[in-house]
């Protein structure tokens, strides 16, 4: 069986670098995309805000303990997707099996390529060098003979790192390396195995499939075969997004029904961005709100026909109808569109079955 050529490429800190490059005076401070001082959830953070244990999906008030100097900067999603379609189109230049992760990680299968190059590792470094060149922004690269270790890889040296696991070193590496560094493996499964006695990969590979599959359902096979080394997943070029949307969380919750509007007309001009940048249509409209108590609701509405920005207005002006805000603030809202037609080329996000702690 012929040994494929796999590289993972991970920008560094990519909505953080973004912000950090179109401003120099963010430049070497700690910074955070989403969220403020009060309220809300960071997206990113900059290398410089992560050395004080700041990270993505953090509370933003936990972060300003954590870093009371941490700056906080609206994201912009239009940017962000604007230079991911950059990095995309020179991953296409080396080969058409490429599969987005998300706007700033993808995988791709270079065991044939456009090039010829006979090296994935030289694939790699010109990958990243094109992507300094292009775009100002540093990435990461792994690369090996399978996705699960390339994904491994390419955050092995962050940041601006590229590392290699080749066949005869891979089962010395997976032995060494802790469990919650395992892609697939996210914080609260990587506890749970260390309640068991599996720390390591190498404690990993002690355990039978039906221990592991008793142990944590079906991501059992998942684990007994990745701590083999045995990832037989192809670079898929065609996953299918099911959905797009646009949420915000709010500092001050909302009060009422106008201001309920005028919040969602801003979040909806976003969607609408968004399904025009990817070129898509749906029939679906789904209205997210998850009130002050933190309890969310959702209420949806299909159409025989694609949703047009006016029926997605109508549409949503009905679904708030259908809800009492009386007594009630909003801290978030959200618009999604779904029943997709179907994609052209376009950047998605991975599904997998098991948790994935970034």
């Amino acid at each position: 069986m012929r040994v494929r050529k796999i590289i993972h490429i991970d920008m560094d800190a990519f909505y953080a670098s973004i912000e950090q490059r179109d401003n120099p005076l963010l430049r070497g401070k700690p910074v955070a995309v989403g969220g403020s001082r009060n309220r809300g959830v960071v997206a990113a953070a900059s290398y410089e805000a992560r050395k004080f244990g700041v990270f993505s999906a953090m509370p933003s008030l936990v972060a300003k303990r954590k870093c009371p100097k941490i700056i906080f900067v609206k994201p912009r999603f239009d940017v962000y997707q604007k230079v991911s379609g950059q990095i995309q189109e020179i991953f296409h230049e080396y080969t058409d099996l490429v599969e987005p992760l998300s706007l700033d990680e993808a995988f791709l299968d270079v065991t044939e390529n456009k090039p010829g190059i006979k090296l994935a590792t030289d694939i790699a470094k010109e990958i990243k060098f094109r992507i300094k060149e292009e775009t100002g922004l540093t990435a990461s690269a792994g690369v090996s003979f399978n996705k699960f270790l390339a994904k491994i890889a390419s955050d092995y040296d962050k940041p601006d790192g590229l590392y290699v696991i080749k066949p005869k070193m891979a089962e010395s590496f997976i032995e060494k390396l802790p469990v919650r560094k395992f892609f697939g493996v996210g914080a609260v499964t990587a506890e749970k195995m260390h309640k068991i006695g599996i720390a390591t990969g190498k404690d990993l590979k002690q355990w039978s499939l039906d221990a592991l599959v008793r142990n944590f359902g079906k991501s059992g096979h998942f684990f007994y075969n990745i701590a083999r080394g045995t990832d037989n997943r192809p670079v898929n070029p065609s996953r299918i997004r099911k959905s797009i949307g646009a949420e915000h969380t709010y500092d001050i919750d909302l009060q009422g029904k106008n201001e309920i509007l005028d919040a969602l007309a801003i979040i909806g001009k976003e969607l609408n961005n968004r399904l025009s940048i990817k070129q898509r249509k749906g029939r679906t409209l789904t209205l997210k709100v998850k009130f002050d108590n933190f309890e969310k609701i959702t209420r949806s509405k299909s159409l025989e026909d694609y949703l047009s920005p006016s029926n997605i207005n109508d549409i949503m002006h009905q679904l708030i109808d259908e809800l009492d805000f009386s007594n009630r603030g909003v801290r978030l809202l959200g618009l999604t569109i779904s029943n997709l037609d179907k994609p052209s080329h376009e950047v998605v996000q991975l599904e997998i079955p098991y948790e994935y702690n970034k």
